[in-house]
């Protein structure tokens, strides 16, 4: 019968409760993750704060052949470097960078204060008609121009690529490095422009709805976070009813318990550890590919550029989930020693006092009664 019982428990704990609990761990670190404002809102601010200064970089890097060896992607930087205007000048002239420091940051830190439970959830409104007057400028249409006017006439062959630019948008078609005829050049340029133009929103609203949150105090990121953790009481029904079946004893319960809570935590910690510091080797080395190919030499350089960008979001990912299965593993082990605590308290425990003899009844106990002289009386 104890067999049996053993053997249901386990079923429970193996089937059930360790792999919802290896899930739970994944997903309660993965929510505390994505509703931090560290993650929403401080992180988009830094990456807003270091676009001019990036944008420079890359340019001028670019226009090098130890970074780039592609001569067509060389020939383009190094036209418009000649134009006359840096990128992050470019952003200032046309109001870009007064829009991503002053409006959008500001919008972010509404949003990270709203997390932090510093303020009431109302809709925020991100504004993005800055960004698209921006690109229609024309501060950018003259930076355009004089970018095509510092490159070679074109060929017969360059000119068919650009009819074809202009005819069907850019697409993933290379713009060849020269300067086609000014109706071709406006056209192509036309076309892409509407349709990077077309795709943004004038807007984007946040907390749209949740006026009315009703844990205003803790913050919109605590709240989620702290209902997150709700979650594990579904893995720990699992196990708690298998450890409960397999051994009824106080120490036996709290041992498979707490072996059960580890052994489920245990792979979770070491997957996260092990899927952090590879994505952050493979950020280091380059060894990440997309769509089974190589980057181009650009997006690399974009890339190391931006290096701490992903690196961030990679470590603001999985921290949690590190952090999380291992407060569950210490948790397990916990519950396993104090298994042992109650095991040697219970075996510690003071035996009952010896009963005293009761008197013999019958006519014996008559013989022994008050009065009677002793069994062996002294000669």
């Amino acid at each position: 019968m104890n067999a049996v019982r053993k053997i249901i428990g386990l079923i429970l704990i193996v089937f059930f409760g360790l792999p919802i609990l290896f899930g739970m761990i994944w997903a309660v670190g993965l929510i505390k993750a994505t509703v931090t404002p560290e993650f929403l809102t401080d992180l988009p601010r830094q990456v807003i704060a270091e676009v001019p200064a990036a944008a420079d970089a890359i340019f001028r890097d670019a226009q090098s052949e130890d970074f780039i060896s592609d001569a067509n992607t060389r020939a383009w930087f190094q036209a418009a470097s000649k134009a006359g205007i840096s990128p992050s000048d470019l952003m200032t002239r046309t109001g870009l960078n007064e829009w991503l420091t002053g409006e959008l940051s500001g919008s972010l830190r509404q949003i990270g204060r709203v997390l932090r439970g510093e303020a009431r959830p109302r809709p925020i409104v991100i504004d993005l008609q800055p960004l698209k007057r921006a690109l229609q400028s024309p501060e950018v249409e003259r930076f355009l121009e004089a970018t095509l006017n510092n490159l070679p006439r074109c060929d017969d062959q360059g000119l068919k690529r650009w009819a074809d630019v202009a005819a069907f948008g850019p697409g993933h078609r290379e713009l060849p490095a020269c300067r086609p005829d000014p109706e071709a050049s406006q056209a192509a340029l036309a076309t892409a422009r509407a349709k990077f133009i077309g795709d943004l929103p004038d807007d984007v609203q946040v907390f749209r709805g949740v006026r009315r949150f009703p844990v205003f105090p803790l913050g919109l990121s605590r709240a989620m976070t702290v209902l997150s953790f709700f979650l594990f009481l579904i893995p720990a029904a699992f196990i708690f009813l298998g450890a409960v079946i397999a051994d009824s004893t106080p120490a036996g319960f709290l041992r498979w318990s707490g072996a059960s809570i580890f052994l489920g935590a245990f792979p979770a910690l070491l997957l996260s550890l092990a899927v952090k510091y590879f994505s952050l080797w493979g950020l280091a080395s380059g060894g990440f590919y997309w769509r089974g190919e190589r980057t181009s030499e650009l997006a690399d350089l974009v890339f190391d550029r931006l290096r701490n960008v992903p690196e961030s979001i990679i470590s603001q990912l999985f921290s949690p989930v590190i952090v999380v299965a291992a407060l569950v593993c210490a948790a397990g082990i916990v519950l396993f020693a104090v298994s042992y605590s109650v095991r040697k308290t219970t075996k510690s425990a003071p035996k009952p006092a010896a009963t005293v003899p009761q008197a013999p009844s019958g006519p014996a106990a008559g013989a022994q009664g008050p009065g009677a002289p002793p069994a062996n009386p002294a000669k």
